[in-house]
């Protein structure tokens, strides 16, 4: 049985967060470690370990919570970054499906 990621054990309330936004699917909450001035990181309520096992019919309705991210964030006024990382070698360190929204820079 793999290890449960710090994600999954945010979404289990496990570990606090800052909440951004929250619904039946989605999350968004502040990143501890901000890259910008705005930097929310937005993950799916279930378990991915990446963009590669996502589903697409999920994807079609995490667009409209990441856009509902941005304009409560004020980061569609200004222009945000938007990032995924797919495997270690891209860069990817928690193996739980997560988006990085990034503005302000």
């Amino acid at each position: 049985m793999r290890e449960k990621t710090v994600f999954e054990m945010i979404v289990e309330g496990k570990i606090p967060c800052t909440k951004v936004l929250e619904s039946e699917d989605f999350l968004a909450f502040n990143d501890i470690n901000p890259k910008a001035k705005i930097h929310i990181l937005i993950i799916p309520k279930k378990h991915f370990k990446d963009f590669q096992e996502f589903e697409p019919e999920l994807m079609a309705k995490m667009t409209s919570f990441i856009q509902e991210v941005a304009v409560l964030s004020g980061a569609d006024k200004q222009g945000y970054k938007l990032l995924t990382r797919c495997g270690a070698a891209a860069g990817q360190e928690v193996f739980h499906l997560h988006f990085h929204l990034m503005s302000g820079f």
